[in-house]
């Protein structure tokens, strides 16, 4: 039988955003407003004694972001989730990749990205 194996990371960066097209009902979106993003993030890997080192993994996917507070600008979840994914994959290739990320973990996105056939 095949089994897929995947490590997973979990880490979180406060971040300022703003939404300028929200709909209304949430016009205050529109504006600079802060949140903590919360990120997993799901690598496959194919053996299991750690061929890829969670903790290793986490301080490299962390170090992305040391400059605190992300600049994000109108970015949403899933073009937060669209930039990390093409950095991941130029490392790891071949590999499923699924990162979720949200805002202070109520709402967000999950996206699968399947190896390249």
């Amino acid at each position: 039988m095949t089994k897929q194996k995947f490590i997973w990371i979990t880490f979180q960066r406060e971040g300022i955003h703003e939404y300028p097209d929200a709909p209304s009902g949430v016009t205050f979106l529109r504006y600079p407003h802060r949140h903590i993003f919360h990120f997993k993030v799901e690598l496959e890997v194919f053996h299991d004694d750690r061929e890829v080192e969670f903790i290793l993994f986490k301080r490299e996917i962390e170090g992305l972001y040391i400059q605190g507070t992300l600049p994000l600008l109108h970015k949403s979840c899933e073009m937060l989730s669209e930039e990390l994914a093409l950095t991941i994959q130029t490392k790891y290739p071949h590999r499923d990749l699924i990162i979720t990320v949200s805002e202070d973990k109520e709402n967000g996105c999950t996206c699968y990205y399947p190896k390249e056939l």
